[in-house]
């Protein structure tokens, strides 16, 4: 498989990589282009679902673009505008997702690839929709969402991991208050993970900035949401009942679709051909 590596500069300076792969020769399509966007701390080349699914976006004559977001890897030293940045998922803040996809949109566009669809996994999934509803830009004509959990900080505190929970954000905020949000600990929920008490604090505090179903419905352009029937059973609050909540969102447009994939875990273990099938029949049925 041929790959070009590419890179853009975001709107706010910084520099992210990533690899473009051309889409076959097809009579008609309706999309040019699908960017790619991983799961936390992942990048480009690290994210077996994505990879999944590639080939069958490319059948389609969708060109694939498996990019980096800022919260790639668990942390990295970035190149930004005036120099350099401590940056990824251990201290990214979800919020500049905006600034990432817009960057790459506007590479697309000036390759001549007009007609772009966004295609998320786990934040990456979150990532795609959050910026769709909060900054859309005209250039997504729609946007595919593989497992985005719920980031609900009053969910979290009522479920059965609420002990974890609890102990880990309250070590976030009290490093926050004692003006040490940019020190690393290490969380215990929602697994292990070295994080900066201000990332954690953006990411699950009471804010609830990232709670998909409070934002989901405004999105614009067909979006199709999916889940595995495996880690809707097993994933805890952050999945559980969430493709019946999608689908009772009083704000709901038409074009918003779900879909349970059966026997999938959260990456889609062993049911890469699954998802790229449902992602295949719902460009085929929603983007004309």
């Amino acid at each position: 498989m041929h790959a070009e590596l590419v890179r853009t500069l975001t709107p706010d300076g910084m520099r992210l990589d990533g690899a473009l792969l051309a889409g076959d020769e097809v009579s008609y399509k309706s999309v040019d282009a699908a960017i790619c966007l991983h799961g936390v701390g992942m990048n480009f080349y690290t994210s077996t679902t994505l990879e999944a699914v590639a080939p069958a976006l490319r059948k389609l004559g969708i060109a694939v673009l498996l990019a980096n977001t800022r919260g790639h890897d668990s942390l990295y030293t970035a190149s930004v505008a005036m120099g350099r940045r401590r940056q990824g998922a251990a201290v990214e803040i979800v919020d500049e997702c905006r600034f990432d996809v817009a960057g790459w949109c506007k590479f697309l566009v000036e390759r001549g690839l007009k007609r772009i669809l966004l295609v998320g996994h786990s934040l990456g999934a979150i990532k795609g929709v959050y910026s769709q509803a909060h900054e859309p830009i005209a250039n997504v004509v729609g946007l595919i969402a593989a497992s985005p959990p719920r980031l609900s900080c009053q969910a979290f505190k009522n479920s059965l991991e609420s002990a974890p929970f609890f102990d880990s954000l309250s070590t976030a905020e009290q490093l926050a208050k004692t003006g040490r949000g940019d020190e690393l600990f290490l969380a215990k929920f929602p697994f292990p993970l070295l994080i900066s008490a201000a990332s954690y604090i953006d990411k699950y505090g009471p804010a609830e900035r990232y709670n998909i179903l409070s934002f989901a419905g405004r999105v614009a352009v067909p979006a199709l949401f999916t889940y595995g029937s495996r880690e809707l059973d097993s994933g805890g609050i952050a999945f559980a009942g969430l493709p019946e909540a999608l689908a009772k969102l009083p704000e709901k447009r038409s074009t918003l679709d779900v879909e349970v994939i059966a026997g999938a875990d959260h990456n889609y273990t062993g049911c890469g051909e699954s998802l790229a099938t449902a992602m295949t029949k719902w460009i085929l049925s929603r983007m004309r």
